[in-house]
């Protein structure tokens, strides 16, 4: 996303502390995976580092902002990278990366008093590059605050938690994803941007890779299975053709965070019984999302297994 839009709150409470005089060394941005957290560390950063009659470069070439995240899978991707091409990247983010960033501190930051390095996703973090950083955020050099972006706080270590002040970021308003999703993806259609809008409960970047994944087939057929079953297997096929026979993991993913949102929307207006199985099946979806982006996996059988939750969950003709 090019601009960000809204989270008045995480701002308002950010500046508040950098007036402050008093700026705690940690920040821990958490919310769903598309709410602009990582476009707004980079735009928070920029504010923090920024000194008064010293001019700026631009955020990605500054020396005292420091970007980790999960680096190209091979020299060919990195190529990739470089001609602005799609790539893959590696599953996490290494040992090796945090070190380098921690003999980066012994050092000065070069334009003012302030550095800032932000982990997106700290999420991705392997286990001992974790307990590397645990060492900085437990003895943080003077002037340096870390920004950990979380999509799933719970899962990082109650230590790193505990050495980081929350910043919360909440669904944006339907009409903020809106204009994000006509701003960004002009050529859409307008039924395209309202079905993704619709799917996005408040993400822009949910509505964003609904359109990239051409997810509105996809979501008929999720919505077909939710709503009448599939005794016979038949619209477990249609989802199959509509998600695709070699879907890459991008697709692949998008389609499950579809279906857990579907599960999510449904919940209030279930009874009892079906209200249990959509929370499990939205919990075992959560399990597969968590995976896919990593594990070796069958495509066509991660779709079944999707389609098969959804109608699990389904309810019967009379409710139940």
């Amino acid at each position: 996303m090019s601009a960000l839009t809204g989270h008045d709150e995480a701002w308002h409470e950010w500046r508040a502390a950098i007036s402050g005089g008093r700026m705690h060394h940690g920040w821990l941005l958490t919310g769903a995976a598309g709410m602009g957290k990582a476009a707004f560390a980079l735009s928070a950063a920029a504010e923090l580092v920024r000194e008064t009659g010293v001019p700026q470069p631009p955020v990605e070439h500054h020396p005292d902002i420091l970007l980790l995240t999960r680096l190209p899978a091979t020299s060919d991707d990195e190529k990739k990278r470089e001609d602005g091409k799609p790539f893959a990247t590696k599953r996490s983010i290494t040992v090796d990366q945090v070190r380098g960033m921690q003999r980066r501190l012994t050092t000065r930051p070069t334009l003012g008093s302030r550095r800032a390095i932000i982990f997106d996703s700290a999420d991705d973090l392997e286990k001992s590059a974790v307990n590397a950083l645990l060492k900085s955020l437990e003895e943080p050099p003077e002037g340096t605050i870390f920004l950990l972006v979380s999509h799933r706080p719970g899962g990082l270590l109650p230590t790193v938690r505990s050495r980081c002040r929350m910043l919360r970021f909440q669904p944006l308003a339907t009409a903020d994803v809106e204009r994000i999703a006509a701003r960004e993806r002009p050529e859409a259609s307008s039924e395209v941007r309202a079905s993704a809008i619709a799917a996005a409960h408040g993400s822009p970047g949910a509505a964003l890779r609904f359109i990239d994944n051409d997810l509105a087939a996809i979501r008929r057929e999720l919505l077909g299975i939710i709503e009448q079953g599939d005794p016979d297997f038949a619209r477990r096929g249609a989802l199959a053709s509509a998600i695709g026979a070699r879907p890459d993991r991008e697709r692949l993913l998008a389609s499950v965070e579809l279906a857990r949102a579907i599960c999510s929307e449904r919940v209030a207006l279930a009874s009892r019984p079906v209200q249990v199985r959509l929370v499990e099946a939205h919990a075992k979806l959560t399990r597969i999302g968590a995976e896919i982006p990593y594990a070796n996996f069958d495509a066509g059988l991660a779709v079944v297994e999707i389609g098969g939750l959804l109608a699990a969950a389904a309810a019967s003709k009379d409710g139940t």
